[in-house]
């Protein structure tokens, strides 16, 4: 996976925004709302959150259903992908307290120590840099604060990692097409999560940025990974 792949990432999620939930929810069969529902559900709660990639802004309305956030600010590269989320907060009745902004997780436009908790859910094995995201996420945290990071991950079961291999080279482009009209994008998935760190290495990168407390729990036979970390 390229550097230039990752630096089209908005386009690549522009281009899949109306049926990016419902892939989700299809090919998941749900599980994605539970991985949600864990990784939020262990935060303290806070008054101001920062969802890194918000997307269509689930992991933001999680947050504050579960009175874990008062406000979430959200920053992503896919404009298409925060219109269904701008719309997703109206009809829940959040209006108010979810906010979306265009642009980079490099280079966040918020002051430092701004936010109590950040989160990210599946959108940082999309860093172009993935040290330089970890420290804009650092800088915009206060001291304190909650890193909370859901990732997937490789499993390491030599036949859960044959299914796995399966399902996303074959299986899930084939579902994309069908659903989205666009598989290749999820080819692209597929390579992001192999080429991607987790894990103990992941938890390296963490502390290089600065966090403590770092922490990782994988999910579902090793296919999603939970990150936690305090400043």
């Amino acid at each position: 996976m390229s550097l230039n792949e990752k630096a089209n990432i908005g386009k690549l999620f522009d281009g899949i925004a109306k049926t990016y939930d419902k892939f989700n929810h299809v090919t998941s069969l749900g599980i994605d709302i539970w991985w949600r529902n864990e990784a939020i559900g262990g935060m303290t709660p806070v008054k101001s959150m920062l969802d890194v990639a918000i997307g269509t802004g689930d992991v933001a309305m999680t947050a504050i259903r579960k009175n874990k956030a008062q406000h979430v600010t959200g920053i992503d590269l896919s404009q298409e992908m925060m219109n269904i989320g701008i719309e997703k907060v109206a009809k829940a009745g959040m209006k108010g307290k979810v906010d979306f902004m265009l642009g980079s997780a490099l280079d966040m436009p918020y002051d430092d120590c701004q936010f109590e908790a950040v989160t990210c859910a599946y959108g940082i094995r999309n860093f172009s840099e993935l040290d330089r995201g970890l420290s804009e996420m650092y800088r915009v945290m206060k001291p304190g604060g909650q890193l909370v990071i859901l990732e997937f991950s490789y499993p390491k079961n030599p036949v859960i990692r044959w299914g796995y291999n399966l399902y996303f080279s074959h299986i899930m482009p084939w579902l994309g097409k069908i659903i989205s009209n666009d598989g290749s994008a999820y080819r692209y998935f597929l390579n992001s999560v192999k080429q991607f760190i987790w894990g103990e290495e992941m938890i390296a990168h963490l502390r290089d940025a600065g966090f403590v407390n770092a922490k990782f729990r994988t999910m579902t036979f090793g296919i999603t990974t939970l990150y936690t970390a305090t400043k």
